[in-house]
């Protein structure tokens, strides 16, 4: 090729790219600034949990060039904690951060876009909502309620304790009148077994421990529970979170709001959650063994282990119970019979992929 034909190349390539980038800059300047109002669920300085709303909150600003913006509101402050979904959907507030499990009392099929009992990990719980039918089955799931939310995950933490307890559990009977707060399906197991279960709001465990209101609790990881304190009134603590192997998280926008976004708003939203996802994942690992040591050490914590029999005892009960809930409803079973075919498929490399435990 010529040195003019070179030149006129490197022009042509340059005024493309002066037209594209102009073009890009007047978009984005024309588009309508939007201000995220969001109410949490949950308290902002909670590690792993508040924290990855507010790691979108500090970078939305940024990375959408200024059209998108976010401000947090603590549970309470604007709206309670299990508000959140319907203030979203009402347009009251245009944006919250909760998480699917607090609706799944009232409606069929939530909680499996919260957790699974002795369900998927992050990662393939990640690889389920994104890459398998996952977040076309969770957007079908408030359609089908009549909620005008569109949900993004933006958290995924780190397996949960099994619980903070007064006094060990060493048999079925031991669990048979206990007063706890327990989430989810991971509830109605311990409800069957013969606990009473009570669902409270993440502020109000602690009192309701402390106080005796409560003989037992579950709540998040290892780190996030030291915060609450329920080192300081339940010494058992029990192991491994067979009912929340991992808990993902909602960033719900009001569909109104997400539909008048700009392709570029959309496209900021749907990457600085994927971001946010990795970062949680990332962080919720980092912070857990530390704790774990020193609620031991430092806090006399009991650091206890399920039997086998009473693990099989619980997963024996777990799936009695999903069996009568696929029965009675049918997205239920829609969204059981997908999740299921999919890990049927993923345990083919989680079985040969990965080395065994230490």
């Amino acid at each position: 090729m010529s040195q003019t034909n070179k030149n006129v190349l490197a022009k042509i390539f340059i005024i493309c790219f002066f037209i594209i980038f102009t073009s890009a800059n007047t978009a984005f300047s024309e588009e309508k600034p939007i201000l995220l109002k969001v109410p949490s669920s949950f308290k902002l300085a909670l590690p792993g949990i508040g924290t990855s709303i507010t790691w979108i909150a500090e970078r939305i600003e940024a990375a959408s060039g200024g059209s998108l913006k976010m401000k947090l509101y603590e549970p309470g402050e604007l709206v309670d904690a299990f508000e959140v979904l319907d203030v979203v959907s009402a347009g009251t507030t245009n944006a919250g951060f909760s998480g699917a499990g607090y609706w799944g009392e009232r409606i069929p099929g939530a909680h499996f876009f919260a957790t699974v009992p002795f369900g998927p990990e992050a990662p393939e719980y990640i690889a389920w909502l994104w890459y398998g039918n996952g977040m076309k089955l969770y957007q079908e799931m408030y359609d089908r309620a009549g909620l005008n939310v569109k949900p993004l995950i933006c958290a995924i933490v780190s397996p949960e304790t099994s619980g903070w307890f007064s006094k060990p559990i060493n048999t079925p009977e031991d669990i048979k009148g206990l007063k706890m707060r327990f989430l989810g399906y991971g509830g109605r197991v311990m409800k069957k077994l013969g606990a009473s279960i009570l669902m409270l709001p993440p502020g109000e465990i602690f009192p309701a421990l402390q106080k005796g209101a409560i003989d037992a609790a579950e709540f998040s990881t290892p780190a996030i529970d030291r915060l609450i304190g329920f080192h300081k009134v339940a010494k058992y603590n029990y192991f491994p979170g067979w009912h929340q192997q991992a808990t993902v998280l909602e960033l719900l926008i009001n569909k109104d709001v997400h539909n008048s976004m700009s392709d570029h708003q959309k496209m900021v939203l749907e990457v600085i959650t994927r971001a946010a996802v990795a970062d949680c994942v990332a962080f919720s690992e980092s912070a857990q063994g530390p704790v774990i040591r020193e609620n031991l050490e430092k806090y006399g914590v009991r650091n206890m282990t399920w039997s086998p029999e009473m693990l099989a005892l619980f997963k024996k009960t777990w799936l009695g119970i999903i069996a009568e809930e696929t029965a009675k409803d049918e997205f239920v079973r829609k969204v059981w019979e997908d999740i299921s075919a999919f890990r049927e498929d993923y345990a083919h490399w989680n079985k040969l992929g990965f080395l065994p435990r230490r």
